[in-house]
């Protein structure tokens, strides 16, 4: 009985002891913030070019096929985004009874009759539901293209 009780009071002890080194750990660990290695990549930069001149600005950014992403500021003096971007030469395109029909975007094309491709326009991440040349420039809205196939 005493053996039993000796081998119980040990068991307990050395439980008891794990758990509080396991807790001490964990308390010890949570102030810690680790620094990750620097896994950027291009697609990852996130800091914007300036381009343009004028007392407005708005964020613009190009997704290319390949998934990178190039980031910028548009200053402009302009009402609409399309205008803006065609001033700012980073758009380029023909104009249709539903507005400006872009099919380059910094230079790159995109050809739906050959490929399905497209420059799809997006208002604050939402595929939007004007062109960019009807878009008027709102305060803090974000625009982009990205380029998408079928």
């Amino acid at each position: 009985m005493k053996r039993r009780n000796l081998t119980f009071k040990i068991s307990l002890a050395v439980i008891s002891f794990v758990l509080i080194a396991a807790m001490a750990l964990c308390m010890a660990s949570c102030g810690k913030t680790e620094t990750p290695a620097d896994t950027s990549s291009p697609a990852q930069t996130v800091t914007a070019k300036e381009i343009g001149t004028g007392d407005t600005s708005f964020k613009f950014a190009v997704t290319y096929d390949d998934g990178k992403t190039e980031n910028y500021t548009v200053k402009t003096d302009k009402s609409t985004v399309g205008d803006a971007l065609l001033d700012a030469g980073l758009i380029s395109g023909s104009d249709s009874e539903y507005g400006l029909m872009v099919d380059t975007v910094n230079g790159v094309k995109a050809d739906y009759n050959t490929d399905k491709a497209y420059w799809a326009f997006f208002i604050n991440g939402e595929y939007a539901m004007t062109g960019v040349s009807a878009t008027e420039i709102a305060n803090e809205a974000e625009y982009s293209f990205v380029y998408t196939k079928e």
